[in-house]
């Protein structure tokens, strides 16, 4: 049989080639689709949830993530945050049952929380929209206070929240730091902006 003068090399070579540039023009079209799927920043700041990784928050941190624009805190307690929070004089706190609505139904108890080691708070004091510090430690210096349980202090105007972002008595700051939704994808992501009754 003749081969007619054909070159099979030649052939495998542009069959080869034709392929490739093929594949990569089809890769260069679904990669743009596919990224399309994605919630932009507008979806993101109008609410699309967000996910935070606490595998490596260690206990006592605090990492922050952002929704809808504003920092959400997420802290992993330690069992001495957790004692200091639940034993603490509620007489010195101006809702320690959080009964203002300013966390979802399903969180609920003095750790304001879904599980007691992780807190998940909006990091935006509720007088003037400050950012307060972080100040885990018992009997901090410059709180403002004696028998400081670790928690929150606004240095603008000196409003104190515990630890599980509940308002002290006295203080400019009218309510509770707020507790967005929230649910655990697993034991170690957290999505803020879902219910966890909704998942």
């Amino acid at each position: 049989m003749a081969d007619n003068g054909v070159n099979k090399g030649r052939r495998r070579l542009l069959l080869g080639a034709t392929t490739v540039v093929g594949a990569v023009g089809a890769v260069g079209v679904a990669v743009p689709f596919v990224a399309s799927w994605q919630p932009s920043a507008r979806a993101r700041a109008a609410g699309a949830p967000v996910t935070a990784d606490v595998s490596k928050l260690e206990p006592g941190q605090r990492m922050t993530v952002e929704w809808r624009g504003r920092p959400v805190w997420v802290i992993r307690r330690t069992s001495d945050m957790i004692e200091r929070t639940e034993s603490f004089d509620p007489s010195r706190l101006a809702d320690p049952e959080s009964n203002e609505p300013q966390q979802p139904s399903y969180v609920s108890g003095p750790l304001r929380s879904i599980k007691p080691e992780i807190g998940v708070l909006i990091g935006i004091c509720t007088h003037l929209g400050c950012s307060p510090l972080f100040r885990p430690e018992p009997n901090a210096e410059g709180v403002g206070t004696d028998d400081w349980p670790g928690g929150f202090f606004c240095p603008c105007h000196g409003s104190r929240f515990d630890l599980a972002g509940r308002v002290f008595r006295n203080v400019p700051a009218p309510t509770n730091l707020e507790v967005p939704p929230y649910r655990f994808e697993s034991d170690s992501v957290i999505v803020v902006g879902e219910d966890e009754e909704a998942a």
